[in-house]
């Protein structure tokens, strides 16, 4: 299956086995090339769920000591053929963006950072609650139906579903 999105799509693929060795194969290449500025590299998002139908794009989640000193990793983001599009959206986090059409996403944020633990809690709690993970692609797979050029609708169509699964991910750790 192909890898990548043009952009102003909105398309839900079935899930690839082969999206976590695609994650694997680019995680060592940004590892080798940020050296110690990457704490942590993980795989976050749909495409980290095994069996989640996805938009073919690698999530990546890389932990940074600090935010405003980790703009020096720019430079090096664009060597790799990433392009910094700032926070968009999100405080403190560095996004860049890789390929045309779109293949990968990273999302750089200081190692205790909120939307860091949202993007692990959910990935995690998706991937230890298989019917909630098929809730979510049905809602994903509407959405894109509904929404296959417009990907802020599509994306705030989730919003509630995100919300309500950080909420129980939240419950269920402290209970542990």
């Amino acid at each position: 299956m192909a890898l990548g999105l043009p952009k102003h799509r909105v398309e839900v693929h079935a899930y690839d086995p082969e999206w976590p060795g695609l994650f694997a194969e680019e995680a060592t290449r940004l590892k080798q090339a940020l050296g110690n500025w990457a704490l942590a590299i993980e795989h976050v998002g749909s495409t980290s769920v095994p069996g989640l139908d996805s938009k073919p794009i690698i999530d990546i989640s890389i932990a940074i000591e600090d935010f405003d000193e980790a703009f020096e990793t720019i430079p090096t983001m664009a060597e790799l053929g990433y392009m910094f599009r700032g926070e968009l959206g999100i405080p403190r986090r560095h996004f860049f963006i890789l390929g045309r059409p779109r293949t990968h996403h990273v999302h750089m944020n200081e190692a205790t950072s909120l939307d860091l633990r949202w993007q692990i809690a959910f990935r995690d709690y998706l991937r230890s609650h298989p019917d909630v993970a098929e809730e979510y692609r049905s809602l994903k797979l509407r959405l894109a139906g509904e929404f296959p050029t417009d990907l802020t609708s599509y994306s705030s169509g989730k919003s509630e579903f995100i919300a309500n699964v950080l909420h129980l991910a939240s419950s269920e750790q402290d209970q542990s």
